[in-house]
């Protein structure tokens, strides 16, 4: 029988704080109702106890563990990993390295979050860098996209690495044996792009990893589907992510306005089927496919949209939930020793 996992939650990041995390377990129960979970909240007992007694459910599978200690979100990532032992992000993220839990989920300062993490449970050997995956919604699935925010500037080999990643990555969470990859630039031709994305594909062809690499794609190839995993640094993974948030809220609010701009829409709406609308609503939600895990640490680490509500850190906390049963960890070695190995034979032969 599968242990049934534990997922440490910081309870006191994002704009809405507890609120957020006590409806989004709630959420979870209603959402997945056959997965079986127990959650670790750190924060302020005082603000915390109140919303678990009014919820017996989730107070039921939840353990407080007290803090009033907090990073804020205006905490310089430098100065939050100086003053952030004893906070609630800093306790939530050692009951990973502990082993007491399988994963953590925080809505707080996205670069605190990296920082401590990064100190806490130290890089995968091989990675450099942790970066930010996003699941992006095609008509096909999801595709993976990273870096999103994490390292706005990357060398070539940081690319190669989050390529390894995120096809791992994408194999843990969506299921399939062979995700394709691709990398993101101006043009498929070989001589389009920048040098550092040029030599990073010349780096994934030569380094022979069991990857199913399809080479440079475009902007438009992120939404069809056709690639599973789509790697760029993270000034472009996260500009290119918040132009497809905006455009769902645009598209949405289109949607919204059509059916009730006048009685005989507002009519023809009520003709179609209401689970059909409420699909699509779904769909268009940027909440329902909210989270972001730090690819690359020694321990599972995920990241919720600083504005998400009960519904959105539920889907942080179904993110966390896969991971943590996942075999992600083990499944990144092959490729990460394969590149590891090919560097260490490129600088031999230059020498």
């Amino acid at each position: 029988m599968t242990a049934i996992p534990t997922i440490s939650v910081d309870a006191m990041g994002g704009d809405l704080g507890p609120q957020a995390v006590v409806e989004g377990i709630a959420n979870t129960l209603k959402r997945w109702p056959d997965r079986k979970a127990r959650f670790l909240l750190h924060g302020d007992e005082a603000l915390l106890q109140p919303l678990l007694d009014a919820n017996p459910k989730v107070a039921a599978i939840c353990e407080l563990r007290h803090t009033d200690t907090l990073v804020q979100m205006t905490d310089k990532p430098s100065d939050a990993v100086r003053r952030a032992r004893g906070s609630s992000m800093w306790n939530a993220i050692q009951c990973v390295k502990s082993g007491e839990a399988g994963a953590i989920v925080s809505s707080g300062n996205t670069g605190a979050l990296m920082a401590i993490s990064k100190v806490i449970l130290r890089m995968k050997k091989g990675v450099h860098r942790p970066a930010i995956s996003a699941n992006w919604p095609t008509p096909k699935g999801h595709t993976v996209v990273l870096d999103v925010g994490a390292n706005v500037q990357c060398g070539a080999t940081q690319l190669v690495e989050f390529a390894i990643l995120g096809e791992a990555y994408h194999r843990a969470v969506f299921g399939g044996d062979n995700p394709s990859v691709g990398l993101l630039n101006v043009g498929q031709e070989e001589l389009k792009g920048n040098d550092t994305v040029r030599e990073a594909d010349q780096l994934i062809r030569a380094s022979g990893l069991d990857m199913a690499y399809q080479g440079f794609i475009e902007g438009n190839d992120i939404s069809t589907g056709d690639i599973d995993v789509v790697v760029t640094d993270g000034f472009t993974g996260n500009i290119a992510l918040k132009t497809a948030e905006g455009t769902a809220r645009l598209v949405a609010g289109w949607v919204r306005d059509a059916l009730t701009s006048s009685w005989t829409a507002k009519i023809a709406a009520g003709l179609l089927s209401l689970g059909a609308l409420d699909r699509l609503r779904q769909r268009m939600d940027p909440r329902y496919i909210n989270g972001g895990v730090l690819l690359g640490l020694k321990g599972i680490v995920v990241k919720s949209h600083g504005g998400a509500d009960g519904e959105g850190f539920a889907s942080a906390l179904g993110l966390a939930y896969v991971m943590a049963q996942s075999d992600f960890m083990s499944e990144i070695r092959k490729n990460l020793d394969k590149f590891a190995e090919s560097e260490e034979q490129g600088v031999a032969a230059a020498s």
